[in-house]
């Protein structure tokens, strides 16, 4: 192999690996999905439609996504402080490889239950 294609396997590789760690856990592609559904959403709403995180589960999701510019956080004017978060423009790029998952999950569960 030339060293010129260990290199570029290599950068894919790391590539790879880093869009992995980025949307890697439980709940960050919900999280995701579920902005992309429904537009900005509030804590608590997004922690409803992800049933069964707990709220500093979704705190640290939260957190990651936004210190990755996935999602903004917007503090509410409003009594009680109520926060928001929406997808960025960077985020929407993820849609196509989240809509991928969903196609390959739906497939990989018809093929569990036909066996």
């Amino acid at each position: 192999m030339s060293n010129k294609k260990r290199d570029i396997d290599k950068e894919t590789i790391l590539a790879l690996k880093d869009g992995i760690e980025l949307l890697s856990g439980k709940w960050k592609f919900c999280i995701l999905h579920n902005l992309q559904k429904h537009g900005t959403m509030r804590f608590k709403d997004l922690q409803e439609m992800a049933q069964g995180i707990s709220p500093k589960v979704l705190s640290n999701e939260l957190q990651e996504l936004e210190d990755n510019l996935l999602i903004s956080r917007t503090v509410n004017d409003t009594k009680p402080v109520t926060v928001s978060y929406a997808l960025t423009a960077y985020a929407k790029e993820t849609e196509e490889v989240a809509n991928a998952l969903i196609k390959f999950g739906l497939k990989h569960r018809g093929k569990i239950k036909a066996k």
